[in-house]
């Protein structure tokens, strides 16, 4: 199979994921008689679904990010649920509202800056604060782009990342003697 037909597929795959939980998050909005509007993407190889609202923004779609997102974490998972019932398929897919997401990633990526700067000028690691799957993924992938290395650390809601010094390359240690 070429890699054309692979992404051919995968694309195939995350429409219809797409799909499912769009279907899915229209019901349940309008259980709740909320308003808004879902649009569906693909980002990173995974379906991306955002709840929003034309014009104004509805101020009850809150309720569904929750405190601190812990709304929208259950929602997501429900919805991946809801995904994989229909398809037979575990779902990646990620769920934003109100752009809760955008804007923590925003704020998320500023403190793994901060962290990748204080780890290249100290040659310390640096451990942050809890974070979600969400959050971990973005500081792992700022880290990664700046030549770092990170791993997560930790149990459930303690579970947090820890910025490392890049690694030295076997045969590197001469030269850097």
């Amino acid at each position: 199979m070429s890699e054309t037909t692979d992404k051919s597929e995968l694309m195939k795959r995350l429409d219809e994921e797409g799909d499912v939980a769009a279907d899915y998050l229209e019901e349940l909005l309008d259980i709740a008689d909320l308003d808004g509007d879902i649009e569906i993407t693909v980002e990173a190889d995974r379906a991306s679904l955002a709840v929003v609202t034309e014009g104004e923004p509805d101020s009850r779609l809150k309720r569904l990010v929750g405190r601190d997102g812990e709304v929208l974490e259950a929602l997501q998972e429900l919805t991946r649920l809801a995904v994989q019932s229909e398809t037979g398929e575990r779902s990646r897919l990620m769920l934003d509202i109100d752009g809760f997401r955008d804007n923590r990633r925003k704020v998320i990526s500023e403190i793994a800056q901060n962290a990748v700067s204080e780890v290249q000028d100290s040659g310390a690691e640096v451990a942050l604060e809890p974070m979600n799957p969400f959050e971990r993924k973005v500081v792992h992938d700022i880290v990664a782009k700046a030549g770092l290395s990170s791993d997560s650390d930790g149990v459930g809601p303690n579970r947090h990342v820890v910025i490392k010094p890049a690694e030295l390359v076997e045969g590197d240690s001469e030269a850097a003697e």
